[in-house]
């Protein structure tokens, strides 16, 4: 069982948000705040479904989910503010600067260049946030 895995007797509910507060912290905070009063419901399901349940199960360290969020948010090419969000996350979870740098760049072969750089300049934004330039 992983570190970030909870407790059978936790809900689905406080599996998310403990697993949001580790993997998010502040910035998962945000999202859930903006969303209280336009879709509270929403919220709920992203804590639910995505943290809850994906994110908790085992098979995969919070490290390696954070890399394939990243791959897959780069390769959808539209998402730079959840893109930007996992960056961090990524790196709240031990990922260093070099290896979401080359996640970043394995993108150009399979999502194209400019996913890659745009991708790249979200990272670099990120980077300089968190003094990593």
């Amino acid at each position: 069982m992983n570190n970030h895995q909870s407790t059978l007797e936790q809900t689905r509910l406080e599996r998310g948000k403990h697993a949001l507060a580790e993997i998010d912290g502040e910035a998962g905070e945000k999202v859930i705040e903006a969303l209280a009063d336009i879709a509270p419901d929403f919220s709920r399901y992203l804590l639910e479904f995505a943290f809850g349940d994906i994110y908790s199960r085992p098979g995969l360290g919070l490290r390696e989910r954070e890399i394939a969020t990243i791959a897959a948010l780069t390769a959808l090419g539209n998402a730079r503010p959840q893109l930007e969000v996992h960056i961090e996350a990524a790196l709240n979870v031990g990922v260093s600067r070099d290896e979401i740098v080359e996640t970043l760049m394995q993108m150009a072969v399979y999502a194209g260049f400019p996913a890659a750089l745009n991708g790249l300049f979200a990272a670099k934004e990120v980077f300089a946030d968190r003094s990593l330039l």
